[in-house]
């Protein structure tokens, strides 16, 4: 079927508008299931009806909407970039920075490791799952991520208190961080010429990346000091950013990590900020919807393995931030820190998401060999039902780990010895 990109454009952007402007229906559910509605899953189904449904957006017309799908992963990264202001930043505990160090090195380590195994002892997975390295680093990458969203919307359903969820959700933003930084390790693995002999290390790329999102800050900066008006500013945050999404596109870089770098200079250096953080929260719901609807139309199955292999490393990211979490309060003697503190973080949403479609945009586009689109969509695919395994299990989990324990029995005091003759005790 030829769709019009225009066409498809206008669809995409109905429904976004519709997504955030729709009631949701008040039906009585369990909170896992709400979780993974709110965080997007009816949308994700929208695009596998759309695409490998009917074959309404095909390969050819998401390729023509490129630009969009990297505009919409250019904004989840500034809005993640934007929570990166040096004031608020220092104020953040020491526990929450060892909770997140833990709990992302451990998911990453443990989902590494056992996606390695994976991709070894099952041959189907092993051809779906290539180039290696970079699908084991980019599985990985998005295990160590937590979502900062999602984790709000657990502790606001579970009716945490406020500053018990603003420890999680600061937590949960440094875990995401620290996935975005190991996602540019598989981008910058990423050769789409055999014979290109210039290839940038990981170091270069990641230099490239920072020089990037600081060009692109800059040329905010510049054109707000010169048109101050509040309409003038969010039309250069939407062109600046497109801007830096595009390049990220066009270098191989993350459209992701490049914005979020170019949001965090500017919230640090612009006196306006607090009026980019309320455009970006403005769009970053359409954007996000048209993400959703883009992956869902990316999905694939080329084998059965990815519905047993995905579930699987959900569960051993789930324990391994247990186990990181636990060895490490223990090792560092912080009883404050609760034991299952890890499972906080556990919930993850689009910008989980994002990340995984960041990595089929560089190894699964244009210029790719059909089997190298295929293995992203594999990929991809993996990262979409261990997000849906995240999410269903979230809500319980984070009950288990903030529970507060009963305070201990003590001894009930004797009753006094009120016998004739009984024998006086002196005073203590």
């Amino acid at each position: 079927m030829n769709v019009s990109p225009v066409l498809a454009l206008a669809g995409l952007a109905a429904i976004g508008l519709l997504a955030t402007r729709l009631p949701r229906p008040a039906w009585r559910r369990a909170p896992s299931l709400d979780l993974v509605l709110a965080a997007g899953g009816p949308l994700v189904c929208v695009g596998l009806v759309l695409g490998p449904g009917i074959g309404f957006v095909s390969a050819s017309l998401l390729r023509a909407l490129a630009p969009v799908t990297a505009l919409a992963l250019g904004w989840l990264g500034a809005t993640l970039g934007a929570q990166f202001e040096w004031r608020y930043v220092r104020r953040i505990p020491r526990d929450v920075w060892l909770l997140a160090a833990w709990s992302a090195a451990s998911g990453f380590a443990a989902v590494a490791l056992a996606a390695a195994l994976l991709a070894r002892l099952v041959p189907a997975l092993g051809m779906v799952w290539t180039p290696r390295l970079p699908v084991i680093v980019t599985l990985a990458a998005v295990a160590a991520a937590s979502g900062p969203g999602a984790v709000t919307l657990v502790a606001r359903t579970l009716g945490l208190g406020e500053l018990v969820a603003r420890r999680i959700a600061r937590a949960a933003v440094l875990e995401t961080a620290a996935g975005a930084l190991a996602i540019t390790v598989p981008l910058a693995l990423h050769r789409p010429h055999a014979g290109a002999g210039a290839e940038l290390g990981w170091r270069a790329s990641l230099i490239f990346a920072v020089g990037s999102g600081a060009l692109v800050g800059m040329a905010f900066l510049s054109v707000s000091r010169l048109r101050p008006a509040p309409a003038d500013l969010g039309f250069a945050l939407l062109a600046t950013l497109l801007f830096g999404a595009g390049l990220g596109y066009a270098a191989d870089l993350s459209p992701f990590v490049v914005c979020a770098l170019a949001a965090g200079l500017i919230v640090n250096l612009s006196p306006r900020r607090h009026l980019v953080r309320h455009v970006l929260a403005d769009w970053a719901q359409p954007l996000t919807t048209v993400m959703l609807v883009v992956t869902g139309a990316l999905l694939t199955l080329p084998t059965v393995w990815l519905l047993v292999a995905a579930p699987l490393l959900a569960l051993v990211r789930i324990a391994a931030k247990w186990g990181g979490v636990r060895f490490g309060r223990e090792a560092t003697r912080r009883p404050e820190i609760p034991p299952l503190a890890g499972l906080t973080t556990v919930p993850q949403g689009a910008t989980a998401l994002a990340l995984g479609l960041g990595f089929f945009i560089q190894y699964g586009g244009p210029g790719t060999a059909a089997l190298g689109g295929v293995s992203a969509a594999a990929v991809l695919t993996t990262v979409v039902v261990g997000v849906a395994v995240a999410q269903l299990a979230a809500a319980p989990l984070v009950a288990l780990a903030l529970r507060v324990d009963p305070p201990p029995l003590t001894r009930a005091p004797e009753a006094s010895d009120l016998r004739h003759n009984a024998p006086a005790e002196w005073p203590r």
